[in-house]
């Protein structure tokens, strides 16, 4: 065989070498660190799962759009299947309460969504609507015992907000994604603080200090700001060596003092979540272009014993 023949060959098998190396790591799911149990969601392949320390399915369902979950205390999930209806699901899977935005009071004739919503202490829900431009806090029984109007300068019915929380002097915090701002509101509607990210934010957390943590969206960072609104830590788009952040959405300060951040839309070669502590050391991700798409904007951790196996 001449050397220009050889030569071929030895490139040939260069990229079938490559190539294979490439597939057999795309076919293996990693996570770097401890191994960690949680539950995400990911719109664009349709899926809700909750995934072991093992990386085993520990179940599945299927949904169609999803911006937010929460772990209840005694197992119980509250989530979403479409950007219309919140569910609660049991230990098996099973819903034992839904809330269809559509059937809301003032709604059957305008357009709505939802993209966040908790369980409260006492049991009610509260529900965020956009378009409506409303909070809700509704009981058991679907009737509204609470109903807050939202300051929105940019109506949008996709996009009036992203995640909201009520916080413990019931007060809530909303992020309003197209008017780029978190806004404070009290128990009268009336806004008592805010902070302009510039950006099309996405979540935001009141911690314990009374800073507030903020995942800001297309802003690819995170942030902590006081209520004096001087960002004292942050983590930017290309800080973290070898990890480009994208969408950045859900954030939320681990009891440990570590930051879990959800690196939606970060593309194939990036992390879909990762943990860094106070001092920005990479002390955990998951990255699973397997099992989910680009479109992971829900993770949480799913601690031992917490419940949620079924």
């Amino acid at each position: 065989m001449n050397c220009p023949t050889m030569n071929r060959w030895f490139a040939l098998l260069a990229i079938l070498s490559f190539s294979i190396q490439n597939i057999s790591a795309a076919e293996h799911p990693t996570q770097t660190g401890t191994p960690r149990s949680y539950i995400a969601a990911d719109y664009s392949k349709k899926i809700l799962v909750h995934v072991g320390a093992d990386n085993s399915d520990v179940w599945k369902q299927t949904i169609r759009d999803v911006h937010d979950l929460q772990i209840l205390p005694h197992g119980h999930l509250l989530t979403q299947t479409n950007f219309q209806t919140i569910v609660e699901l049991n230990d098996k899977g099973e819903i034992v309460w839904s809330y269809d935005a559509k059937s809301s009071p003032g709604n059957a004739d305008r357009k709505v969504e939802i993209h966040a919503f908790q369980r409260l202490a006492d049991g009610s829900t509260m529900i965020v609507e956009s378009g409506p431009a409303r909070i809700l806090e509704v009981n058991a029984e679907g009737k509204v015992l609470r109903e807050i109007p939202l300051v929105v300068k940019n109506r949008d019915p996709h996009r009036d907000s992203r995640l909201a929380r009520k916080l413990e002097n019931g007060h809530y915090l909303v992020c309003h994604e197209k008017d780029q701002t978190v806004r404070e509101y009290d128990e009268k509607g009336q806004v008592v603080w805010d902070y302009v990210t510039g950006t099309a934010l996405y979540s935001a957390e009141r911690l314990p200090n009374g800073n507030t943590l903020i995942g800001t969206g297309n802003g690819h960072s995170v942030i902590e700001v006081t209520p004096q609104k001087e960002v004292v830590w942050s983590v930017t788009e290309n800080e973290l060596p070898g990890i480009k952040l994208g969408w950045i959405t859900m954030v939320e300060r681990l009891p440990d003092g570590n930051t879990l951040i959800v690196n939606c839309h970060g593309g194939d070669n990036q992390p879909h979540a990762l943990i860094v502590t106070p001092q920005k050391q990479v002390v955990w991700t998951l990255k699973d272009h397997v099992r989910f798409g680009n479109n992971l904007p829900v993770l949480k951790l799913v601690a031992q014993g917490s419940g949620t196996t079924r």
